[in-house]
């Protein structure tokens, strides 16, 4: 368990040092450090500590501990946590390749996406980990409930969740696009 405990800790230093060597600022531009970003059109989503993207990092730890439980653990618990931490690395250092930024610009409900700030990549991991932890303490039944919840509630709040965001890289459904755009403040007609 020591040697994972390390490969988490080394998981949120290559995610921090990949990104700054790739440019992405350690905080937000405006210098200020908060908790909590509610809107996803704010110029300080993804740059903060959490936002609603950071419940779509919940869900995926929890996703990674539903499976190692669905295969009964056959695969065991160290194994499944060391998927967890591979493709939270990786999904944090993916997210920033020229490519996927280009996709979500493109697709996505956040079409400004300049990528994250260190401090909220490696945030995100960290809830990734939370996630997981939970997912791998609580009944399948809560988990599964949590996950539907976090994601309805994402999706009536903000607009957007993982489930959305997924459909929009991979293929965009010009309903949800409207949808979407419909709450963005930017879109509104003027006075």
């Amino acid at each position: 368990m020591r040697l994972l405990s390390l490969a988490a800790l080394l998981g949120s230093v290559a995610i921090g040092v990949t990104l700054r060597a790739w440019g992405q600022p350690l905080v937000s531009a405006s210098g200020k450090i908060s908790l909590w970003v509610n809107s996803v059109w704010s110029g300080e989503n993804s740059q903060q500590i959490a936002d609603w993207y950071t419940l779509s990092h919940v869900i995926h730890g929890m996703l990674i501990a539903l499976a190692g439980r669905a295969l009964g653990w056959r695969i065991g618990f160290p194994l499944a946590l060391g998927v967890a931490i591979a493709t939270g690395v990786g999904w944090e250092i993916g997210e920033h390749t020229t490519w996927v930024l280009e996709r979500f610009r493109g697709q996505t409900i956040y079409q400004g996406y300049r990528g994250d700030t260190v401090l909220n990549a490696v945030c995100d991991y960290l809830f990734m980990l939370g996630g997981f932890a939970l997912g791998a303490s609580a009944r399948v039944r809560t988990s599964l409930l949590l996950i539907l919840g976090l994601e309805v509630a994402s999706a009536l709040v903000a607009r957007d969740n993982l489930i959305l965001t997924t459909i929009r890289v991979v293929h965009p459904v010009p309903a949800i696009t409207a949808w979407q755009d419909a709450a963005n403040p930017r879109s509104a007609p003027g006075p």
